[in-house]
Parts: C-alpha cells; structure tokens; sequence
C-alpha cells in the first residue's frame, strides 16, 4: 500500500496497474509503450474528471425530446510537459475531444538536476478552465513545480496534476510549493536513486516514447 500523502490520489484500478506492469517491463517496445501510455492517461482522465459540474441541455432524441446534461463551463485544457507529457495526451484528447491543449518545454539537467526552461504557450482565459498538467513521471518535482508557478504567473488558477509514476520525494516537493494542486498518479513508488530516477520507475519515459537514448 501507498504511504498517505496530503492531497495525493493513487489510482489504483486494476486496468492501470495491469497496463502499468506493461508499462514497465524493459521488454516492452516503444510503439507498445506509446499506447500503454495513452491507455493509461485515458484511464486516469476518466476517474480525474468524475467531479466535473455538468448543466441541463434540452436535446430531441428521434422519439421525444428530454433534457440530457452536459459539462458546463469552459472547455479542458491539457497542458503536457514536453516531452514525454505529450505520450499523454492522445488517451485524454480521445476522451474528451473537445480540450483544448498547450504546451511548456522543460527539461531536466543531468548534472543538477534542476528544471530548464524552454517553452510556454497555453489557450487563454486561464482563470475559467480547469487545466490538467500531464508528466509520465513525477520524480526530483522540479519540472512540476516550474510547471505550475509557470501556470500560475500567467493566470491559472484550477490546476490538477496527472503523472504515471511518482516517487515521494518528488510528491512531497511538489505539494510544499503548491498544496492546493491535487495530484493524481498509476502508482507511488519506492524512492529516487542517487541520479534522481525512480525506483522501481519504468526508466527515462522520453526515451522510451520515442526511442531515444
């Protein structure tokens, strides 16, 4: 079992820890991993948005006309960070089609360990929409923290954080700088090495999602 952590929801459904054992099998080939990711990110989207306020909508069915619902206000926003974040995406845009995306180029530096910044570029009217940050993995926290001060500078203010893999260190750094951004995850494990991946993790997500080394 997960140790609790404050604002932190592990995901636990049997379909993702089913494809999360795939995920993480070196064997597994990158256009394998490609998809287990987006049916993973579909999954999790599912159970992150049950709480979505809907509103009535008056629709005429071919027999009779009824009132239906539908989700109110502004559309989605998924904002992956690139680059392994956008593994995520396609699973979530399949689900809800009409999300609007934005990007924010970050990369994490091998020596320190620290985020880079590259990129940023989201829709607008930030304060009306809820966006949902995508990461495969939430390790050191220092590119989810970028992300959402980044978010934040430029308006947002509904956020919520969706990564397959996290450790605790990264949680807890991340929860420090933003407590009011719920996290969801696939799976909390163990511990970062001494090079900051997680333990037992999947390995570096970007590389595998694309076939780099």
């Amino acid at each position: 079992m997960a140790p609790a952590l404050p604002n932190l929801t592990v995901l636990g459904h049997p379909l993702i820890r089913h494809k999360l054992t795939l995920l993480r099998d070196r064997r597994t080939s990158t256009r394998d991993f490609k998809q287990l990711v987006s049916e993973i990110a579909m999954l999790m989207a599912y159970e992150v948005t049950k709480d979505l306020p809907t509103e009535p909508v008056e629709i005429d069915t071919p027999l009779e006309r009824m009132t239906g619902e539908q989700v109110s206000g502004k559309k989605l926003t998924l904002v992956p960070i690139l680059r392994a974040g956008l593994g995520m995406v396609e699973g979530i845009a399949q689900l809800i089609p009409s999300a609007r995306v934005g990007h924010i180029g970050l990369y994490r530096d091998h020596d320190t360990l620290q985020p880079v910044d590259y990129y940023f570029k989201i829709p607008g009217a930030g304060e009306a929409r809820d966006f949902l940050v995508l990461d495969p993995m939430l390790a050191t926290g220092g590119s989810a923290v970028a992300a959402l001060t980044a978010l934040k500078a430029a308006g947002v203010r509904r956020l919520r954080f969706l990564c397959i893999v996290a450790a605790p260190e990264g949680v807890h750094l991340m929860l420090d700088a933003h407590p009011d951004v719920p996290v969801y995850a696939a799976a909390l494990d163990r511990r970062l090495n001494e090079r900051g991946y997680i333990l037992p993790g999947l390995g570096d997500a970007g590389d595998r999602l694309f076939g780099t080394h």
